[in-house]
């Protein structure tokens, strides 16, 4: 109905709800009624409603708390998927430190109202104790990277996603099977 108030005519309206409803991969359920809905495809279904409407800026509060991790993957790299598509800024408030890592690409911390740290999210997770002192911490792959760093195992530092710690592990090991 919004899109119907914003006066965008039906033809437009239709090509925006669908692509809204693919980036969350809900296209499938769009002739479900919402009794039949679980509470994540609800949530889904709400955020898709948003992204029709094609904002240039989009704030989200916690888009993806309470869902699986496929939810989870899905709402958030939807949401990715159209910042990057439409060229709309997204502000995320969220306390999931492995979903910013994944999905932010600058970090702005805030505690009591007040911005205590901003800047790329390498340059955040690089300062864990900052993170720390404000009750965040980071990324699990990270804390995990930085302990096999101490054990002297020479992993490089700023890895904030699995996908940075597979890589980086691949990498050790082709350099050690080149050794032999």
């Amino acid at each position: 109905f919004a899109l119907e108030n914003m006066g965008v005519e039906p033809g437009e309206i239709r090509r925006r709800v669908d692509q809204a409803l693919e980036q969350v991969e809900m296209y499938d359920f769009r002739m479900h009624a919402p009794h039949q809905l679980s509470g994540g495809q609800k949530q889904r279904i709400a955020i898709a409603g948003v992204l029709a409407m094609e904002p240039e800026v989009l704030v989200l509060d916690e888009p993806a708390a309470g869902l699986d991790p496929r939810g989870r993957e899905e709402i958030l790299g939807g949401i990715r998927s159209y910042q990057r598509m439409r060229g709309s800024s997204v502000v995320i408030v969220s306390h999931s430190m492995e979903d910013m890592a994944r999905y932010s690409d600058e970090i702005i911390v805030m505690d009591h109202a007040k911005v205590k740290m901003q800047g790329t999210t390498a340059e955040i997770f690089a300062r864990a104790d900052e993170l720390k002192s404000v009750g965040l911490s980071v990324p699990q792959i990270t804390e995990l990277m930085n302990r096999i760093r101490e054990r002297g195992i020479p992993v490089r530092g700023g890895i904030y996603t699995v996908e940075d710690a597979r890589d980086e592990l691949l990498r050790l090991i082709s350099e050690r099977r080149g050794r032999k």
